[in-house]
């Protein structure tokens, strides 16, 4: 019956090494990965989106500029040209209205085409973000299949190991069998270790001839522990004794 601890703790430590892959998949670090790189374009792409929406504001305000300006300088154009004009004086303080609206006209429109390649700048950046989350997107969706197939293999695996380990424990006797639990949480899912070539195989020291020689000595039904480790050690006939 002891040497079934040997195949319990081989299905315990299946299960073991199946829960270590389920939670460190490389899938799964990427994932968080990705969606860490997601959060941190979609808060890039808010504030590329209200860089862009101010400069629009900023555009609309100055094509209003320089449209008063220039509506302003061809009323006062058509009255010139229309000789509306009669006096010298108001015919030079019209001219030169003419010529200050002129170049206000010219610097107005010097920012409105600054303001504009800015724009154009900042919704190239908009674009290329927002096409960079959305690259990222796809990708975690594949990261999350590859991910979710390989997690319903290992609880697949994971469901048969522990259906055999039940039925195994069933025929295991309950203080034997406690024993083992109880030992395995205190010694890093270990409880029982074949004995083989005078070595003890969960924690790889070898037996001193005393040792060896009393548990030689023993009815093969007593349960033995490892005085070093305090594991089960389960004779087999490759213990060397």
């Amino acid at each position: 019956m002891q040497l079934r601890l040997l195949d319990l703790q081989t299905l315990d430590q299946t299960l073991d090494q199946l829960a270590h892959r389920r939670a460190s998949l490389p899938e799964a670090a990427e994932l968080q990965t990705l969606a860490a790189e997601h959060s941190r374009l979609r808060d890039a792409e808010v504030v590329a989106g209200t860089a862009v929406a101010d400069l629009e504001r900023e555009q609309k305000r100055a094509d209003t500029e320089v449209e008063q300006v220039r509506a302003r300088k061809d009323r006062d154009q058509q009255r010139l040209d229309a000789g509306q004009v009669s006096s010298a004086k108001e015919l030079e303080s019209l001219q030169s209205e003419i010529a200050s609206l002129n170049r206000r006209q010219g610097v107005l429109e010097d920012a409105e085409l600054e303001i504009m390649e800015r724009l154009e700048e900042a919704q190239r950046e908009a674009a290329a973000l927002a096409a960079e989350r959305e690259g990222v997107g796809k990708r975690a969706q594949e990261v999350q299949r590859a991910r979710d197939a390989a997690w319903s293999k290992i609880d697949e695996d994971a469901a048969a190991a522990r259906a055999e380990r039940t039925a195994l424990a069933a025929q295991m006797p309950a203080d034997l069998l406690a024993l083992y639990e109880k030992i395995r949480a205190e010694r890093g899912g270990i409880g029982a270790a074949a004995l083989r070539q005078g070595r003890c195989e969960g924690c790889r020291l070898q037996l001193d001839a005393a040792e060896r020689t009393r548990i030689r000595g023993l009815a093969p039904d007593v349960v033995v522990r490892h005085d070093e480790c305090r594991r089960i050690l389960v004779r087999t006939p490759e213990s060397g004794l």
